[in-house]
């Protein structure tokens, strides 16, 4: 009975201390970057040692993608699980593109608020590694999540029979940059801009934020067509004169 309690105490100590080291990463991989970040500062954020860090995870690069995995597990499970909810009531018919682009896009932010799921620092941490990746992360993300990214895609092309399928891929792409922008905070913004931003407006206001991208991206996805036929008409005719 004992070996047994202290195994189980054993197990805790050990969760607990994975915890730690996970929430330690996620936080200074947020503020510093994956290679601003070192083991060094992960460890004494954590309150633990090298060794410990390499029994739970072996490596820096396998951390990062521990960090990461524990976040986007859930919110992809949500992410389907919302598109099943929404196909199953639809009664066959193609979704409307603002309930797509909710539960892809809307989903992400509204983990916000939820700091068991990482709250606003796994937020900010997201839109910082997608818009300065490193190679290895952007790989892991592309093959684990995958399938997710089909089943919505599949459904934007269902939902939108009369725009070509390139043209809502790009279209996508375009979206998937505009939020990983936006939910990296308004630093870059007033680092690229000297537009002024209220305290009241940051991106701390999710009650802005959600709504705000949430019109910008459903703007872009209906935006009209672009005209290539005739830009390279006239380039020819240009050309040839």
């Amino acid at each position: 009975m004992a070996a047994e309690v202290h195994e189980g105490m054993a197990e805790v100590r050990n969760i607990d201390t994975r915890e730690r080291i996970l929430d330690a990463a996620e936080r200074l991989f947020m503020a510093h970057g994956y290679d601003g970040t070192s083991m060094r500062q992960i460890t004494g954020d954590a309150g633990v040692n090298l060794a410990a860090v390499n029994y739970h995870f072996g490596s820096k690069e396998a951390l990062m993608q521990e960090v990461f995995r524990r976040r986007l597990d859930w919110l992809n499970e949500e992410r389907m699980r919302m598109l099943d909810e929404m196909e199953a009531g639809s009664g066959g018919q193609p979704l409307k593109p603002s309930q797509i682009v909710d539960g892809f896009f809307g989903t992400l932010l509204r983990m916000a608020d939820d700091e068991k799921r990482g709250g606003l620092t796994f937020l900010r941490l997201l839109g910082r590694t997608l818009t300065e990746p490193s190679e290895f992360i952007r790989t892991f993300l592309a093959e684990e999540y995958a399938h997710v990214l089909e089943r919505y895609k599949a459904a934007l092309f269902r939902a939108l029979p009369d725009v070509p399928k390139a043209e809502i891929v790009w279209r996508f792409h375009f979206m998937l940059g505009a939020t990983s922008y936006a939910i990296a905070g308004t630093d870059a913004l007033r680092v690229v801009t000297d537009w002024g931003i209220e305290e009241g407006d940051s991106v701390d206001r999710l009650d802005r934020l959600l709504p705000r991208l949430m019109s910008f991206l459903l703007g872009g996805l209906r935006a009209p067509l672009p005209q290539f036929a005739a830009a390279e008409g006239e380039q020819q005719a240009a050309r040839a004169a």
